[in-house]
């Protein structure tokens, strides 16, 4: 099961690209390491630890 990659920062909206920093939970709540920092590192959905998400390298097809 693929992560479901999302574009922009949950609490600020700031776009996000796919290799850019950002930080999920485990529900795939994505927010920008400025907000994540101000959150202390905690997702305010579900209270659960935001991690780095992995870079993904976009790939022609």
């Amino acid at each position: 099961m693929a992560l479901e990659m999302r574009t922009s920062c949950e609490r600020c909206e700031k776009h996000l690209e796919m290799d850019q920093a950002a930080f999920i939970c485990s529900y795939e709540c994505t927010f920008c390491p400025t907000c994540t920092n101000e959150m202390e590192g905690i997702c305010p959905n579900c209270g659960g630890e935001l991690v780095s998400r992995p870079k993904r390298i976009k790939t022609i097809r």
